[in-house]
């Protein structure tokens, strides 16, 4: 009964914020628009599915996947431009790790 959890916001998410905060915005080779439907191509493998596009969803989908006796795939679709704290980048130490808007 193996649950996948798949953060989905079209893009190399870490790499993109990285280019982002240190790059200037440089951004290269980092699109996965043509990524597959992970719902369609889950179903098509006898997998239950669901996707979330918001908290609400998100919370039904995955009680949904926990109450399913079998395994089950959820995908959580989030903002392209959504960062991942914290994080420490190169060449620093966790003393001064990034936290985000709550810094």
């Amino acid at each position: 009964p193996v649950k996948v959890a798949i953060i989905n916001n079209q893009v190399l998410g870490m790499v993109r914020q990285w280019q982002e905060l240190i790059y200037e915005n440089r951004t290269s080779h980092i699109d996965l628009a043509g990524s597959p439907d992970f719902v369609k191509l889950s179903e098509a493998y006898g997998v239950k599915a669901f996707r979330a596009t918001n908290k609400e969803e998100a919370r039904d989908a995955w009680i949904a996947a926990l109450d399913h006796p079998g395994p089950a795939v959820v995908e959580f679709v989030v903002r392209k431009d959504e960062n991942v704290y914290p994080m420490v980048t190169q060449g620093s130490t966790i003393d001064d790790m990034l936290l985000g808007d709550s810094e």
